[in-house]
């Protein structure tokens, strides 16, 4: 089971998202003091979720302090709408940005993502993750093997695990698809379902519309 540290003054709301990782093995421990987090033992946590509004020190400084100290990875998670704000906190070494409010699913394929990848510096064990591109063979492999796709899916599906666990706005991906360059918006739906058929993805867990935006992909 992954073990998070979350520091989060929002009681509730670090309740929810508490009961939401525990579907998936995760195991938060939140601390609404940002001083007990901090004498906490960060070390023995996989990853801290961190808010930036907090009572008696904000939550920037204490993302400095467990940076200069540890080498747990960082996930911010603040209602604060400032640009100033997520450079500064990615500058002193956090590792992800998530603005609330967001979708606990979200949450999930951020963990996960950074949590493989830390697995992978700090390890020389084989951790592959669900979705692998390799864009110089041109190949896109689903839980270890590879899919025959066409040009126009192959472009969709990379822009897609490009930004795992972000919604991707359908001009985003019509513009960063080459293949897609003269293709309309309804023509993009008929490649996400091509796409969603390939994977086996029928109850569209891993593939989600993002209503009026686009799509996303969560492992």
């Amino acid at each position: 089971m992954a073990k998070i540290m979350m520091i989060e003054d929002d009681l509730e709301f670090a309740e929810f998202l508490g009961e939401y990782l525990e579907k998936y093995n995760i195991s938060i421990t939140n601390f609404d003091d940002p001083f007990l987090g901090l004498s906490a033992g960060i070390s023995d946590y996989d990853l801290v979720i961190l808010d930036l509004s907090l009572p008696g020190m904000d939550g920037l400084e204490v993302c400095k302090k467990i940076v200069e100290h540890h080498d747990t990875p960082i996930i911010i998670s603040s209602a604060r709408s400032d640009i100033t704000d997520k450079v500064t906190a990615l500058q002193l070494g956090a590792d992800d940005y998530l603005p609330k409010p967001y979708d606990p699913q979200e949450m999930y394929a951020r963990i996960i993502s950074l949590l493989r990848r830390y697995k992978k510096i700090n390890s020389e064990e084989d951790d592959k993750a669900l979705f692998e591109l390799d864009k110089t063979k041109e190949l896109i492999s689903y839980n270890k093997n590879y899919l025959d796709l066409t040009p126009a899916e192959f472009d969709v599906m990379s822009e897609l695990i490009h930004h795992l666990g972000s919604t991707v706005s359908r001009e985003q991906i019509l513009n960063a698809s080459m293949s897609l360059a003269d293709t309309s918006s309804k023509s993009l739906d008929v490649i996400i379902n091509r796409l969603r058929h390939k994977i086996d993805d029928k109850e569209k867990r891993h593939i989600r519309s993002v209503r009026g935006i686009g799509y996303k992909l969560l492992p």
